[in-house]
């Protein structure tokens, strides 16, 4: 695949793709650091859960301006060389990624809003509203949905890079790389 500005997606695309995804790995990561720790440590509530919230809402927020700039761009097609069932599993991959990038988020604030210990939704110091009743019972759901929802996200990441990886470096097609789309 040539290199031109056609097959790339545009600059504003690219930097957004690239923050949103560092963004959404120290996210997991965090979530895994501070559910580990013991409620005895108060960085966990001090430090771990407030920024963790913060910068949930961050990637929403980078996620509805993606599907905006999405929405009006011209995006590049899917190399020609790409097999049917590739673009397919591909489209159906990015399509849920964009869902759950929104849904994991809004699982997150549900468990903040709902839950009768929690002071709320912290957005870099402004307190965002909480939208639910406190009900511990509502929490567990939305804890589980939560958790369950950021795996499943998790998974399609890593199927994400190993498809890009396996375009780039496997496929006996060298206009079958998609990765340079995205620098």
């Amino acid at each position: 695949m040539s290199d031109t500005l056609a097959n790339r997606y545009p600059r504003s695309l690219r930097i957004l793709h690239w923050v949103r995804a560092g963004l959404v790995l120290s996210l997991i990561a965090a979530g895994w650091t501070m559910t580990g720790l013991p409620d005895a440590a108060a960085v966990k509530f001090t430090v771990f859960y407030p920024w963790h919230k913060s910068f949930g809402v961050l990637v929403v927020a980078i996620v509805l301006v993606q599907l905006a700039i999405r929405s009006q761009s011209t995006l590049p097609h899917p190399p020609a060389a790409l097999p049917r069932h590739e673009r397919v599993l591909s489209e159906m991959v990015h399509r849920t990624m964009y869902l759950l990038l929104i849904v994991v988020p809004l699982m997150g604030y549900a468990m903040s809003s709902s839950y009768t210990e929690s002071d709320g939704v912290f957005f870099f110091g402004m307190h965002l509203p909480e939208l639910l009743p406190k009900n511990d019972a509502r929490f567990r759901v939305f804890q589980w949905l939560h958790s369950t929802l950021a795996y499943t996200l998790l998974g399609l990441i890593a199927l994400h890079v190993a498809g890009a990886l396996k375009h780039r470096f496997l496929d006996r097609d060298r206009s079958a790389d998609v990765l340079p789309r995205m620098f």
